[in-house]
């Protein structure tokens, strides 16, 4: 098994070239078909590879959901406050997600959290509730109510990754060498996509992968909304049973306290 964060599929190298993929959790099962069906679509515009599914696994007595069969990509997870060339980078993410938007999003089916804040409001106050003196609680409501307060997205759907975080990411000699994890890819509000800026990207990079994606201020506002939101949700859940999932929910409240709306 690869050792990994990943807390929705589990992955075993198979030989140089393939890696297997199971889902840990009955709610991973459905991603299987929405790759299966999408990545060969997605993957010919975007300028990083992504996973090739080369095989699909039924469920039988001995494992309950389908799998599948990938190939091997190449990388290492991002680590936040470790990025060796933050610019480059930026730059290479910012290209990313420019080319997963221009994808024509007819047919796409809605993303994950491509919807409006408003939907993820009662997790994330449940989730500070949670927190208690754990984190600056009231700077991070306040925080919250300002990524509320933005205007919502008013142009055409686009399509979105919607979990850019480390994790997901892989990158070689400090550049962007693959983009993986696709289940909850969809078409919504682009704002979701700049969650890197606060869950990987130093602050001092951070205006430059804005400039490159030629971010409105509404639409930066929720993307540290939703950033925030994940965080706030992420931290509680997993500060007992994932130390690197919970490391950087604890970063991304911090950066996100200490930057601007």
């Amino acid at each position: 098994m690869f050792a990994s964060s990943g807390t929705v599929n589990a992955l075993f190298r198979l030989g140089d070239d393939l890696a297997v993929r199971l889902p840990r959790i009955a709610g991973g099962a459905g991603d299987v078909e929405r790759e299966h069906h999408w990545l060969p679509r997605l993957a010919p515009a975007l300028p990083v590879p992504i996973p090739t599914v080369l095989g699909e696994g039924a469920p039988d007595d001995g494992f309950p959901w389908p799998w599948t069969v990938h190939r091997w990509l190449d990388g290492e997870n991002p680590r936040e406050g470790r990025v060796a060339r933050p610019g480059r980078l930026a730059a290479d993410l910012a290209e990313f997600i420019i080319a997963l938007r221009g994808i024509e999003p007819a047919d796409g089916p809605p993303a994950y959290r491509g919807g409006p804040l408003r939907e993820v409001d009662e997790e994330t106050r449940t989730a500070l509730g949670r927190l208690g003196a754990t984190i600056d609680t009231g700077a991070a409501a306040t925080a919250w109510e300002q990524a509320l307060a933005a205007p919502g997205w008013e142009g055409p759907p686009v399509w979105v990754h919607s979990d850019l975080m480390p994790g997901n990411l892989l990158v070689a000699d400090g550049r962007l060498s693959a983009v993986i994890d696709f289940g909850t890819a969809g078409v919504g509000d682009p704002a979701c996509d700049l969650i890197p800026a606060w869950n990987l990207l130093p602050a001092p990079v951070r205006k430059d992968f804005r400039t490159a994606l030629d971010v409105d201020d509404a639409t930066w506002a929720r993307g540290r909304g939703w950033a925030l939101s994940m965080a706030l949700i992420q931290l509680p859940y997993y500060r007992e049973t994932n130390p690197t999932m919970a490391a950087n929910a604890r970063h991304v409240i911090d950066q996100v306290l200490l930057s601007p709306p």
